[in-house]
């Protein structure tokens, strides 16, 4: 074989071996942007999407796709009367906890899908609310999550008054930044609560303390 194509062949190897080492990297680094944004818009649902999944890949295929699925929809804040009417029968529910704490959560779940209807996103299950909601709002859902799971246990008959309580305040935490209140958690303090408390105790509404629910900080999770 003659020299000059022995050194074409090498020269054609290569830059196909270039060619082929340049896409790789650039598919990598595009692996790795698409990771850290990723990681940046859903935060701790991104973990536990990879968790649940097992398979990072899947797991940012599963997210991709609930990316796009809530692109479609018309989410839009909710309107000031509506607002209104929703913050205030959320005050009337909490204010009826001291006389039927099961009732009272009943009204409260009923508030959360009502407020999240008021935004746009559509009627479904529970998993499929949590997914469409972890879009925009990532951080919340410990609180969404939390409450729901006082509720299946309400349904059982293993859920005691503090709990109820602490759901109370999880809804409320998902519901003010839903509504887009200024999303402070209020403690509803159960009647047996208050009768037990110390003279000097103070059993109102802000013994819990506010609790930053805003999307770009770690919310605690009064009920795991």
């Amino acid at each position: 074989m003659p020299a000059v194509i022995v050194i074409g062949v090498i020269v054609v190897v290569a830059i196909l071996v270039v060619i082929a080492w340049s896409t790789a990297r650039r598919h990598r680094s595009d692996t790795q942007a698409r990771t850290e944004q990723l990681r940046q818009r859903f935060g701790p649902e991104y973990d536990r999407a990879v968790a649940e999944i097992g398979n990072v890949r899947r797991a940012e295929a599963e997210l991709t796709a609930r990316e796009k699925r809530v692109a479609g929809f018309d989410i839009k804040p909710v309107a000031a009367d509506q607002g209104k009417q929703l913050a205030d029968e959320w005050q009337a529910a909490k204010a009826g906890f001291v006389d039927d704490p099961s009732i009272a959560l009943r009204e409260a779940e009923a508030l959360v899908e009502r407020v999240m209807a008021a935004r746009g996103y559509p009627e479904g299950d529970f998993d499929q609310h949590t997914a469409d909601i972890s879009v925009d709002h990532p951080v919340i859902l410990a609180h969404y999550r939390a409450a729901h799971e006082v509720s299946l246990r309400l349904a059982e008959g293993h859920a005691d008054t503090e709990d109820l309580r602490q759901a109370m305040i999880n809804d409320h935490a998902f519901f003010a930044e839903l509504l887009g209140e200024d999303p402070v958690v209020e403690a509803v303090v159960p009647t047996d609560a208050a009768a037990d408390a110390s003279p000097g105790a103070d059993a109102g509404p802000e013994a819990e303390g506010p609790v930053d629910a805003g999307p770009e900080s770690e919310v605690p999770v009064a009920v795991t």
